[in-house]
């Protein structure tokens, strides 16, 4: 996945995780780097599971969703 992707993806990933995990948001730039880093740990988390989900673009969005959500709910667990 190239750079211009992996910022597209981890902006949708980081807004829809903000939209998801109420009042945890972090901003623009914020939610895409926290989306980027969901995607990193979705990626290697899922596989661990044993989770497979979809293919393509939905796939990358999906799992980096859920890794960004993973990722604010602990961010918002730590800042209580």
């Amino acid at each position: 996945m190239g750079i211009v992707a992996a910022l597209v993806i981890g902006g949708i990933a980081g807004w829809l995780a903000g939209l998801i995990v109420r009042g945890a948001g972090f901003g623009l730039i914020g939610n895409i780097v926290i989306g980027i880093i969901g995607a990193l740990l979705a990626s290697w988390l899922l596989p661990q599971l044993g989770v497979s989900l979809g293919a393509g673009w939905v796939r990358d969005v999906v799992n980096a969703t859920i890794g960004a959500v993973i990722i604010l709910v602990i961010l918002s667990l730590i800042k209580r």
